[in-house]
């Protein structure tokens, strides 16, 4: 693990923020979580491509760094070359912050020398963390620890790194931003992309709360089912033809016995509601649909 810490006075517009890139050593999956007293802070700092690493830039940002550092990882090169090759093109390198994480989880922390106070980094195996303009190093720090807890999902650690770095101080100057970008072969919505996770907070008081209530959505819209399903017994088919019924989704009446028209009307809604990835053949359900769907269609008037 390394720790580079700056202080510095360049007086130009910056992304000051506090960041984490990392690579998921169980599935391989890359991510950047990042948050600020900026506003859309995800529009500029993260950047991430599967099977090839993850990147945050920020501080007195160059919007080239994440394409740039993607394309040398890609090609072969590490997270240090590509400082390197930075540093060697780039004279405001001393205003610059950026977190590399490679696909096989070689990574690096660079914090130039002229970054606003608190300013530094820590890296290890799979992970970067930094920030500048913080109320110190323990906000890294706490990043660092939290991110290391194996118990929760990828997305879900991220998260809960941004949010112990956010408890810990954060950005000295207040809240505005946050943002969460996890990409996976093949993890897009309906499987035709890499990018699974990119959510943005681009103006909010409490940014990073409202960060963790939209991945709890994200899980709820976006993810495939997973456990057992639910088999739909007849009292739960008659009640949900009830109210199929009363929201104008089935003509036939409520028998309590699965039929193709059930079937289509709950296909229609399952599309309205946007569950479309959590959709199984009848009479069977996700359990985390059905409940979503109970509180939907609770109310449901003729």
């Amino acid at each position: 693990m390394t720790r580079a810490a700056a202080e510095g006075d360049a007086r130009r517009p910056l992304v000051a923020t506090f960041s984490v890139a990392a690579r998921d050593a169980a599935t391989g999956d890359l991510g950047v979580a990042v948050a600020s007293k900026f506003l859309a802070v995800g529009a500029y700092v993260p950047a991430a491509r599967a099977g090839v690493g993850a990147v945050a830039s920020q501080a007195h940002v160059n919007t080239t760094f994440g394409a740039r550092a993607l394309a040398m990882l890609e090609a072969g090169h590490g997270p240090e070359a590509c400082l390197e090759a930075f540093k060697g093109s780039d004279p405001g390198m001393a205003s610059r912050q950026l977190g590399i994480v490679a696909a096989d989880g070689r990574s690096i922390s660079f914090t130039g020398e002229a970054c606003h106070a608190w300013a530094g980094g820590v890296a290890g195996d799979g992970f970067a963390v930094q920030g500048n303009i913080l109320t110190g190093p323990e906000v890294v720090d706490a990043m660092a620890e939290a991110l290391s807890r194996g118990s929760l999902t990828f997305p879900e650690r991220l998260l809960g790194a941004l949010t112990a770095g956010d408890a810990a101080g954060g950005d000295r100057r207040g809240r505005q931003s946050a943002a969460l970008l996890v990409v996976g072969a093949g993890k897009g919505y309906g499987g035709f992309s890499d990018r699974w996770v990119d959510l943005r907070v681009d103006d909010h008081p409490r940014p990073v709360g409202e960060l963790g209530r939209l991945l709890e959505l994200h899980r709820l819209f976006m993810s495939r089912p997973s456990g057992l399903a639910r088999e739909l017994s007849s009292a739960d088919i008659r009640w949900l033809q009830q109210r199929l019924r009363q929201r104008g989704y089935l003509d036939e009446q409520a028998t309590g016995e699965w039929s193709p028209a059930t079937a289509a009307a709950l296909e229609s809604l399952f599309g309205v509601e946007n569950l479309e990835e959590r959709w199984l053949e009848g009479p069977r359900v996700d359990p985390v649909a059905w409940r979503h769907l109970k509180v939907v269609l609770r109310d449901a008037v003729p």
